[in-house]
C-alpha cells in the first residue's frame, strides 16, 4: 500500500474572496489550479467589481 502524505504536506492557496488559506482537497485534484475559492460561499460572495483607479 503506498504511503499517504500527511496533511501538513498539501499544498495550499489563498482564497480570493476571504484571503484565508485553504488547502488542497481530493475533489479538487483533476482542476487544483483553477480552484480559487475556498468555498462555495467565497466563491458565491465574490467581488465581481474591480476598484477603478484614481487619476
Amino acid at each position: 500500500m503506498p504511503k499517504m502524505k500527511k496533511k501538513a504536506d498539501l499544498p495550499t492557496k489563498i482564497c480570493a474572496s476571504c484571503g484565508l488559506p485553504f488547502t488542497w482537497r481530493k475533489k479538487w485534484a483533476a482542476s487544483w489550479s483553477d480552484v480559487k475559492f475556498c468555498s462555495e460561499r467565497c466563491r458565491r460572495t465574490r467581488s465581481d467589481t474591480k476598484p477603478t483607479p484614481v487619476s
